[in-house]
């Protein structure tokens, strides 16, 4: 009888991953089109929030009107990012003598107040502090919430202005990057929050501002409970790929994720709408074909990550069965039994694959291969992605596929009407470059300090709670998961000191920003060239062929630079358990 129980357990989970991929494919779709409607022309079903919008802007003193060429786009984008980076330092550090912090929690330290403001600024949520005690209510709303709305849309506004490029024959302008940000918020990321908070509220999730609360335990001691308001952060969390849990052991948490349902309706969230916006890519070009090849390689690219995590942790660890326990119900090591391994691996693969890094279990206990499947996801940074830079990542790697496939052919390298020369390709060069650049140099760095200067990493508490291979792998996944605005871990490793605030600050600085700048830099050079009319040399590139070639250069340019660097990591781990 036990057997098959748990036999129809593991078939309930299979169906159940099975069905929230489906669910996603579903309603993408829709979403997508709803989306393009947004940025194209406003004729949407949400344009009742306009009278809203109209207020915004001229609050803001903005003309939403006034077109911006890439260079003023790119300031605009930049210049809010500074006002909110120094409006989230102050808070953090002061927020011990502000409003709404009924449990006594005392400011951050300029170094991690300056990492956490970096983090969350930049979609990243690396959260190098424990959330319900490292924060007050205060700063959970007017510092995290706030910028993951705005990150979040800053992302959709870039590549809103991308797409516009695109679409346009010969322009010299991309669009308003405030209009879009606004649109973005408005149209988008509000309603769908709503919706989603709904949800959860209903399925017991706090929201309020009381403070901890104070109940008995079935052994009769007493123990004491965060709350606070869950519930409006954690939406916008998952959605917007931000990720930084309300508390410190972020989804995982019974109050921020309750039921089974709520995991489904978070994890569902997270890729929700960089799915869509893909789709949302092939409605504004008036191409769907182009936007089905590409929406074709990430969920390809995303389902081979889903069957190799829940296979290896469904299968369970082979050491432990040496010992003789049962693992009927897969790898339990750093899951939530009422989730299961099923559930935590198809999490582990979604929140990878995006910019987001919530958890609901921990990364750090999943089985070798499981943690490469994970790492690869952030170091490739191309399927689905961030909303917004998750195509925009892709879009680098295009121009790059678009230049060498010309060139095999004898065919001028071209992209929508565009040709595709030497200075656009530079550009795409250095930007897919940059990102193994950060990740690897960083975690050489922190290797030779590791080994050369044990004194420093002793006095800042000794970092690594994993000898060998795994703790290798441990500071490889922090910059990792920092340069592709992650903010996951793995959390053996101690990150809460002055060397990895700093330098994982400074990784996610440079991995946000000369990313969107190159790659808006490479839309607004193509949109500013005259267009050429499609021909019968014409290189076509929505078809499965091209899309087959764009696989292929992702993989050979990001993935194998990460080779050397899996192979001292989870895969001499996995031979060491296998």
């Amino acid at each position: 009888m036990v057997i098959i129980f748990l036999s129809e357990k593991m078939n309930t989970e299979i169906l159940g991953v099975a069905l929230q991929i489906l669910l996603l494919i579903v309603i993408s779709y829709p979403l997508g089109k709803h989306i393009a409607k947004v940025y194209k022309d406003g004729n949407d079903c949400m344009r009742f929030m306009a009278p809203i919008e109209r207020f915004i802007y001229k609050l803001a003193g903005i003309n939403p009107n006034e077109e911006m060429d890439w260079k003023a786009f790119l300031k605009s984008l930049l210049i809010i990012n500074v006002f909110w980076f120094f409006w989230g330092m102050i808070l953090l550090v002061s927020q011990g003598y502000l409003p709404l912090n009924p449990d006594g929690n005392s400011g951050q330290s300029p170094d991690l107040a300056f990492n956490t403001c970096i983090s969350f600024m930049v979609n990243c949520n690396l959260q190098h502090y424990s959330g319900e005690s490292g924060l007050t209510y205060f700063t959970q709303l007017f510092v995290i919430m706030l910028f993951q709305f705005i990150t979040a849309a800053t992302g959709m506004a870039a590549m809103a202005g991308i797409m516009k490029s695109m679409a346009t024959k010969t322009t010299k302008t991309i669009g308003n990057f405030w209009h879009y940000l606004v649109i973005s918020c408005t149209r988008i990321l509000f309603p769908m929050s709503l919706i989603v908070g709904f949800i959860l509220i209903i399925q017991g999730m706090p929201m309020g501002f009381d403070s901890k609360m104070t109940i008995p335990t079935l052994e009769g001691a007493e123990q004491t409970v965060s709350q606070g308001p869950t519930a409006a952060i954690v939406p916008i969390k998952q959605l917007g790929t931000n990720g930084g849990g309300y508390f410190g052991v972020n989804s995982s948490h019974p109050l921020e994720n309750p039921t089974y349902l709520t995991n489904i309706i978070e994890c569902w969230s997270i890729l929700i709408i960089p799915m869509a916006l893909v789709f949302a890519l092939g409605f504004y070009l008036k191409r769907k074909k182009l936007g089905y090849v590409i929406y074709g390689v990430m969920l390809f690219a995303y389902l081979l990550g889903v069957f190799c995590n829940v296979h290896y942790e469904m299968a369970g660890n082979p050491k432990i069965d040496e010992m003789g326990i049962d693992q009927s119900c897969g790898a339990m090591e750093g899951k939530e039994t009422r989730l299961g391994p099923g559930a935590t691996a198809l999490w582990s693969v979604t929140t990878t694959v995006t910019s987001n890094g919530s958890v609901n279990g921990m990364h750090d206990s999943t089985m070798p291969l499981s943690g490469m499947v994970e790492m690869l996801n952030m170091q490739i940074n191309t399927w689905f992605g961030g909303v917004g830079v998750g195509f925009m990542n892709y879009y680098a790697f295009l121009i790059i596929a678009v230049f060498i496939s010309g060139l095999m052919v004898g065919r001028t390298p071209e992209f929508l009407g565009k040709k595709v020369e030497a200075r656009e390709m530079k550009i795409a060069t250095i930007v897919s470059l940059a990102h193994p650049f950060v990740i690897l140099i960083f975690t050489a760095i922190s290797s030779y300090v590791w080994v050369y200067a044990p004194e420093f990493v002793e006095s800042e508490g000794g970092w690594l709670n994993n000898p060998g291979f795994h703790g290798f792998s441990e500071m490889l996944y922090e910059y990792t998961s920092s340069s592709a605005n992650n903010g996951s871990g793995f959390e053996g490793l101690g990150d809460n000191t002055y060397f990895w605030n700093y330098t994982c600050g400074l990784a996610l600085i440079i991995s946000r920003y000369l990313p969107i700048v190159g790659q808006v830099a490479i839309a607004g050079l193509l949109a500013n060239k005259k267009y050429t009319p499609e021909s019968a040399g014409t290189l076509k590139t929505d078809t499965v062929t091209f899309g087959v070639m764009t696989f292929c250069v992702i993989v050979i340019v990001a993935a194998l630079s990460f080779f050397p660097a899996q192979t001292l990591g989870p895969i001499a781990e996995y031979f060491s358990i296998y």
